[in-house]
């Protein structure tokens, strides 16, 4: 049977941590890390006679995701309890919104293969989280309810996403706009930001929805791609061999490469949601939405949009620019200094982004002051240093900390534009190498890199090249 047989459909519910101080209906402050079961109060621990009271941070973060998506904010949603018993849920309730979320009716678009595609966003609303457990070989199993009452954000996208890769993409947008706004810090590996997907193939040009499956819980952007290719194959293989698909709940199994089944999905009827008694409905007026709307930055994508224009950048160094908040403040304090953007962004792409993966560390922790990287740039450019020598300066910046000036002064790697003492070096080489000169003389031109790499190599990098170059044409004959 042709591939092309089904369409894939999928849908993102995303769980995003907001960075309120404290919980979302009680004065307990989260901590991740923090000792098991140190955070936690009678209310977040649901016990008798403990009322919620909602916490206003919380709601304008929430207002803030929607006003990113373009979504409309409801100006009255209603706060329902979600019915399960879990061991990690002390209250065996969840405080969700249910048909009356904050937002709805946005959009998100991500760039594909296929070029912009706009994803619907359904909803956005708030809830408080679960506690956590962990299985431990010989100790049995724990539970720690310190995140018991943490505000979360529920993203759910409407079902228009078609591949793993786009579902990545949607993904690491949403985490970028979450950061640029600074109500979630987007760790996928802590928690802060969590993904169910939904997934499930139709007849190619037919509106009817196929029976859905859930994975679950998933923690980065490989596992999300990775999960959804695993089912998508799984539920073909069987509708191509007229088999039914089960609505069924799985997770993903990183390791094994492979979906291990969780439990058969619940209906919403299941969890037998009611009004929640204890809170009122959530009202929010315009000023309080205008309020949330001046707290919004720069997005990424309009951040994009003005490199592009500003420095005149490619779509690709914006893009890699952009992804990270503090990247690319980090790169706009150099490119302003220096008044060089594509050197500027050249510097912070390779060097400094470097260094960031072999350090392991954020843009913030980041041990060379952009306007010290701009003075680097800087020195390089007006002929100072070599490139070479700018390079090795960088490094000693990184390991000390301190001022280009400083560390050139330290190490003695002004540039060499002394005519003079380039041609004595010059000369060495070239008796030193008399079998490459004939060879150059005979036309071998390519060699001319060989012997300014000898000059750099025996200067410590301190050579000007291109006086170098010219002494070595001079000297060889052109």
């Amino acid at each position: 049977m042709n591939e092309n047989s089904y369409e894939t459909v999928i849908g993102l519910e995303v769980h995003a941590q907001l960075l309120t101080e404290t919980k979302l209906f009680c004065s307990c402050r989260p901590e991740y890390g923090a000792d098991p079961n140190t955070r936690v109060c009678p209310v977040c621990m649901g016990l008798p006679g403990a009322l919620p009271v909602l916490n206003k941070e919380s709601v304008t973060m929430a207002i803030m995701m929607g006003l990113a998506l373009e979504c409309d904010i409801a100006p009255e949603s209603v706060f329902s309890r979600k019915n399960y018993f879990y061991p990690d849920c002390p209250k065996n309730y969840q405080i969700s919104m249910y048909d009356k979320p904050l937002c709805g009716n946005g959009s998100l678009k991500i760039e594909t293969d296929a070029g912009e595609r706009t994803i619907g966003v359904e909803r956005i609303h708030l809830e408080d989280d679960s506690g956590k457990m962990s299985h431990e070989t010989g100790r049995g199993s724990l539970v720690d309810f310190n995140r018991c009452g943490v505000p979360l954000i529920e993203i759910v996208s409407r079902p228009d996403i078609r591949t793993g890769g786009e579902a990545a993409e949607y993904l690491m947008r949403l985490q970028q706009i979450l950061r640029y706004l600074g109500i979630c810090d987007g760790n996928l590996e802590e928690g802060s930001m969590r993904c169910d997907v939904n997934i499930s193939l139709r007849r190619t040009g037919s509106g009817k929805l196929g029976t859905k499956t859930e994975i679950k819980n998933l923690n980065s952007f490989k596992a999300v791609q990775k999960g959804i290719e695993f089912e998508v194959e799984r539920q073909r293989s069987l509708l191509e061999r007229g088999k039914r698909v089960e609505q069924i709940t799985n997770l993903w199994d990183q390791d094994r490469g492979r979906l291990v089944m969780m439990r058969s999905k619940e209906e919403a009827h299941d969890y037998r949601y009611f009004p929640e008694p204890d809170l009122l409905p959530l009202e929010v007026q315009g000023e309080w939405i205008e309020q949330a709307r001046e707290m919004i930055p720069e997005l990424p994508i309009e951040r994009e949009r003005r490199f592009k224009n500003e420095y005149g950048l490619s779509s690709y160094d914006c893009g890699v620019l952009c992804a990270d908040k503090g990247v690319a403040d980090y790169f706009e304090i150099v490119a302003k200094t220096t008044g060089l953007a594509k050197k500027s962004s050249n510097w912070v792409m390779r060097e400094v982004m470097g260094e960031l993966n072999n350090l392991a560390c954020a843009i913030e922790d980041f041990p060379v002051y952009p306007e010290n990287l701009a003075k680097l740039i800087k020195l390089v450019q007006d002929g100072t240093i070599s490139g070479s020598a700018g390079r090795e300066v960088f490094e000693e910046m990184i390991k000390s900390g301190g001022g280009p000036e400083e560390i050139i002064k330290r190490l003695g790697l002004e540039q060499i534009s002394n005519s003079i003492e380039i041609e004595s070096i010059i000369e060495e080489i070239i008796s030193d190498h008399p079998d490459e000169v004939s060879r150059y003389r005979e036309g071998k031109k390519k060699l001319l890199g060989f012997f300014v790499g000898q000059v750099m190599k025996k200067s410590r990098g301190k050579a000007n090249p291109k006086l170098a170059r010219d002494i070595i044409i001079g000297k060889l004959g052109g």
